[in-house]
C-alpha cells in the first residue's frame, strides 16, 4: 500500500488535523464550483470531528452532507447514521447544509437502495471529501468480508452509487446501504482517521499484500487522494 500513515500524538491532534483537511476541502471545493459535498461514516469515533466541524466558519449552505453507509432502520432510530449526523453535526454553523440520507421511506432494503442512488444522481459526480472509519475486522462503509454484494460494491465498473448490503457480522442489523467502491475513488480527498491498538493492528495488516476481500479497507488505501491519520 502505498498511503503511509499521518501518526498524531494525541487523539486531540488528529481530530484537529481531520476537521481541517474537511474545512479546507469543503471550502476548495465551492469556491472551484460553487458547491462542495462531504460524505461521513457512522460510528462512535467520528463524534467529536463531526461537533468541532460544526462549528467551523464555512459557507455551509453550499454544502451538502451524505452518508457513507447506512443502517436499514428508522431514521430517528438511536443506531441510525442519518440520527447521529443530524445530532452531532448538522448544528451550530453547519444547521446550513443540505443533507441526503440513504434510509428514506421504501419498505424495502433493495427499494430504499434504489431510491438512495437516485437521489444521490443529483450530486456531482466527485465529492470532495469522504470519511471513512474502519472496523477491526477490516470492513469500511458496509463494504463487510461477509456482505452478500461485496463483490459488487467492489467493482470498479458498477454504475450504482448506493448497493444493498445483507452481511450478519455487521453490528445493530445485517441489512445495510452502502456507496459503492467507484463513488469513494471519484473523491477529492478520503480522510480515515484511526484510534487505538485494535484499529491500528488492522492497518498493518490491512497494509501487507493480500484480497481486498479479506479486508476491504484495502479497497481505500489503494487510492492515491486517501489520508489515513493515526492516534494511538
Amino acid at each position: 500500500m502505498s498511503n503511509r500513515p499521518i501518526e498524531h500524538g494525541r487523539p486531540e491532534e488528529l481530530r484537529e488535523a481531520v476537521v481541517t483537511a474537511i474545512a479546507q476541502a469543503l471550502l476548495a471545493g465551492v469556491t472551484a464550483n460553487g458547491r462542495a459535498v462531504l460524505a461521513v461514516s457512522g460510528g462512535k469515533s467520528p463524534v467529536p470531528i463531526f461537533e468541532a466541524l460544526a462549528a467551523q466558519a464555512l459557507p455551509w449552505d453550499r454544502v451538502t452532507v451524505t452518508l457513507v453507509d447506512e443502517r436499514f432502520l428508522p431514521a430517528d432510530h438511536p443506531d441510525s447514521n442519518e440520527a447521529l449526523v443530524r445530532r452531532h453535526l448538522l448544528q451550530r454553523e453547519a444547521a446550513a447544509a443540505g443533507f441526503i440520507g440513504l434510509r428514506g421511506t421504501a419498505a424495502s432494503l433493495d427499494a430504499a437502495a434504489a431510491a438512495a442512488d437516485r437521489a444521490l444522481t443529483a450530486l456531482p459526480e466527485s465529492f470532495d471529501a469522504v470519511v471513512l472509519g474502519m472496523g477491526e475486522d477490516g470492513h469500511t462503509a458496509s463494504w463487510f468480508p461477509d456482505g452478500d454484494r461485496l463483490a459488487a460494491a467492489l467493482d470498479p465498473d458498477n454504475l450504482r452509487l448506493v448497493m444493498p448490503m445483507l452481511a450478519d457480522s455487521a453490528a445493530a442489523t445485517r441489512e445495510r446501504l452502502t456507496l459503492t467502491l467507484p463513488v469513494v475513488a471519484r473523491a477529492r480527498l478520503v480522510l480515515l482517521p484511526l484510534e487505538g491498538a485494535g484499529k491500528l493492528a488492522t492497518l498493518a495488516r490491512a497494509m501487507e499484500p493480500g484480497p481486498v476481500e479479506a479486508l476491504p479497507i484495502r479497497a481505500a488505501l489503494k487510492l492515491s487522494q486517501t489520508q489515513v491519520h493515526t492516534a494511538g
